[in-house]
């Protein structure tokens, strides 16, 4: 023990540890590629189960075989099946690879599930058969969760389940930049650990931690071992230990020693969004310890400012945006979840006839959270981060600590002005094609992101598909959009607009052609309440000196037909968008103008061959056409035929090639794509 004391307290043990711990991340989690022994295609799978989540009609879990599977079924009418962890099942379904972000700075779910060491996912079509598990502990954990998950916020508090929790809500939790006030985290840990003390205060204290370390590790089980509890176990044993036996090491060095653990146990656990916001919300805690306060709303107004100085870098890369007011919202939320909602919890899992009280003290927190969430005028969109900026930033945060807080918090505030103001130095033109499944979105951005103009929105009937694209434009500073077009009013061209007027400040708003349809004219009713301008049937746009020409004007009896053609030239460079214009319209075009080459074209109707004649492409003869379509779509597009008739210009396909992007500077064209 003297020599482990020795080793303890020599400070150069954690740097060498740290550089040996940051080599073995680099190897295992860089270097070293992991694979599936899984093929894809149709296969059956027997393992075993774990981490199930119900919702709505899907069930979604892991199963373990000879690697885990991520695997998801869905509900047939009126079928129940009772999964629970541990089960072994045998399944049939579909084996895929996973998608990766097919639009940039948004979330790669590929990558996601690779950290977690998952390659493959399933789509099960068949549950053959169900072999319930005879664990003991796995039995009073399923019974614990079905005595707590009766109700949302008694199933968030108590198991960490937020499966419950609409994504609505929960957005404006993270929105507020409260969102760790529903995670199971140190703070709850800590009040379970205090009731525990004031229950066993007469047991002998030898005796009393193990049975409170005993309960801590019962409870991370019940909760799935999440890396923010791990840590509190971890340092909870390590600092009995550390005083049972004086060995005088410091808070920052049980939480080094402890991450050190779980970091060897999996490297991995560095890219989890729990490691990360625990680490960093306890690290700015215990550094600005002698800010503290005796006063107890000073001090939780001192620790919630410190803890959100330290997690702001990761707030930002993952929102692109900071909450002004998310200050004031830790301040009241923090005491009332702490001393009031959270014990109540406990006391409503214990006592159910408390549910009906517990759910409306915690709708009334809910309603409170998302009325806050969408005052937006506080709210300021930062771009991303990248990490040699990250890495200064947390350097000026060190010197603002130890060395005085008025000039390096002025630094420290400079520096997030220069990060959102350095995007404005981009000179480019960018031309991007989202993927948005089938359907149209493109956005025009011009030097130094003074101005954007969006074109179309895309629309899936099942989620806002619009919300990726929203994260790119605020990842890279966008804040208004100029103009929004609509090539026309269908649903897969426009069905996003509400979501992004709700989301940005819109100049304009331009229509095509003929008379609105019901979804243009459920817009216009947001326009009108916004105050924002609308046009229709316009023949062009100038825009920071470059002119959009609008080339069908003529009127149609049908929306594809009427579909705005818009030409422009950008720095040398021609483009042309189509929508879902058919050859009709092309031969129109044809017969009224004396077209160019066009350098890149969206093709018409997501390559229908309704559009994209021959006639018409021989005459622009495109160098780049994209078509915009959605992975194996039930219309069959791209046509065969049309692909024939563009076999002399470069085929972009968003199902393919994901979101592509045009970047225009000096002359110079260059092209980027997102696969998935």
């Amino acid at each position: 023990m003297k020599r482990l004391k020795t080793i303890l307290q020599f400070n150069k043990f954690y740097f060498i540890v740290t550089f040996l711990l940051l080599v073995l991340i680099l190897l295992t989690t860089k270097i070293i590629k992991y694979q599936s022994v899984y093929e894809n295609g149709q296969s059956i799978i027997t393992g075993k189960v774990s981490k199930v989540i119900f919702k709505d009609d899907k069930i979604s879990f892991t199963i373990k075989a000879k690697e885990k599977i991520q695997a998801t079924y869905y509900l047939k009418e009126n079928e129940e099946i009772k999964i629970n962890e541990n089960d072994y099942i045998s399944i049939e379904g579909n084996i895929s690879t996973p998608r990766k972000n097919t639009i940039k700075n948004t979330f790669n779910y590929q990558k996601y599930l690779y950290n977690n060491h998952i390659y493959k996912t399933v789509n099960i079509k068949k549950i053959n058969y169900i072999q319930k598990s005879n664990n003991v502990f796995v039995i009073l954990k399923n019974k614990i969760v079905k005595r707590a998950c009766v109700s949302k916020y008694l199933c968030l508090f108590i198991t960490g389940d937020k499966t419950l929790l609409e994504s609505s809500v929960y957005d404006s939790f993270k929105d507020l930049g409260i969102a760790h006030l529903i995670a199971i985290s140190s703070m709850h840990i800590s009040i379970f650990v205090s009731i525990l003390r004031f229950i066993l205060k007469y047991v002998k204290q030898s005796i009393e931690n193990i049975i409170i370390i005993l309960f801590l590790l019962f409870y991370a089980f019940i909760v799935g071992f999440t890396p923010s509890v791990m840590r509190v176990v971890i340092c909870f044993i390590l600092d009995l230990i550390n005083k049972k036996h004086n060995i005088n090491i410091n808070k920052i060095k049980i939480l080094m020693l402890s991450s050190f653990l779980l970091i060897i146990l999996n490297p991995f656990i560095i890219y989890n969004l729990g490691f990360i916001y625990s680490y960093l919300t306890s690290m700015g805690i215990i550094l600005s310890h002698k800010f503290h306060s005796k006063k107890y709303w000073k001090n939780i107004i001192i620790i919630t400012f410190f803890a959100t100085l330290f997690t702001l870098p990761v707030n930002i890369n993952l929102n692109y945006e900071i909450n002004l007011l998310s200050l004031l919202t830790n301040f009241m939320m923090v005491p009332l979840i702490s001393f009031f909602i959270y014990p109540f919890s406990i006391l409503t899992f214990l006592f159910h006839f408390l549910l009906p009280i517990f759910n409306f003290v915690t709708n009334i927190m809910e309603k409170l959270i998302i009325i806050t969430s969408k005052v937006s005028f506080f709210t300021i969109i930062i771009p991303k981060i990248n990490p040699i900026f990250t890495i200064i930033y947390y350097f000026l945060i060190i010197l603002f600590i130890y060395y005085g807080y008025k000039r390096f918090l002025f630094f420290i505030v400079c520096f997030l002005l220069f990060n959102k103001g350095i995007y404005r130095l981009d000179s480019s033109y960018q031309i991007s094609f989202f993927d948005v499944g089938q359907g149209d979105s493109m956005a025009i951005i011009y030097p130094y992101k003074k101005k954007m103009v969006l074109i179309d929105t895309g629309a899936n009937q099942n989620y806002h598909v619009s919300n990726d694209i929203i994260l790119f434009f605020k990842s890279i500073g966008i804040t208004s959009i100029k103009q929004m077009i609509f090539t026309h009013g269908d649903f897969d061209h426009m069905g996003e607009a509400i979501n992004l007027v709700n989301s940005f400040k819109v100049e304009k708003v331009i229509f095509n052609c003929g008379p609105y349809n019901d979804l243009e004219k459920e817009l216009i009713k947001v326009l009108d309440k916004k105050k924002i301008p609308y046009y229709s049937c316009i023949k062009e746009l100038n825009i920071d000196n470059n002119k959009l020409y609008f080339l069908q004007t003529k009127e149609y009896d049908n929306e594809n037909d009427n579909s705005n053609v818009i030409y422009t030239e950008l720095n040398g460079y021609k483009f042309m968008f189509m929508g879902d214009a058919s050859t009709n319209t092309e031969k129109e075009i044809l017969s009224k103008y004396n077209l160019p080459d066009i350098d890149v074209l969206k093709v018409g109707h997501h390559g229908s061959k309704t559009s994209s004649g021959r006639e018409f492409i021989d005459e622009i003869r495109p160098k780049y056409s994209i078509i915009s379509v959605g992975k194996k779509n039930r219309y069959g597009h791209p046509n065969k035929e049309v692909l024939d008739n563009l076999n002399n210009s470069k085929i972009y396909r968003t199902d393919i090639d994901g979101s592509i992007m045009f970047k225009i500077k000096n002359n110079k064209l260059r092209i980027e794509t997102c696969s998935p």
